[in-house]
């Protein structure tokens, strides 16, 4: 069982990261945590409205960042 405690932490070290090689590992542990979290949620009929709206800005956030970190390899790979 995962914790809101859990997926926010692994999120914060996502869009903290500044080791751009790092990334893709952060953003995949981050967003497992949150699917695991989700997914307890329908189990139970648990979490709070606010901490599913919190998943729901974060996953958001997370794909901004993947696509951010598509176009930083994309560069890697032209230069």
């Amino acid at each position: 069982m995962t914790t809101g405690r859990e997926w926010k932490e692994l999120y914060e070290m996502a869009v903290l990261e500044t080791d751009w090689s790092k990334m893709p590992g952060r953003i995949q542990a981050a967003e497992g945590a949150m699917h695991i979290r989700l997914h307890e949620f329908s189990l139970n009929h648990g979490g709070t409205p606010e901490e599913n709206q919190d998943i729901e800005d974060a996953l958001g956030a997370l794909k901004v960042l993947r696509s951010d970190l598509a176009a930083w390899q994309e560069s890697k790979r032209a230069g």
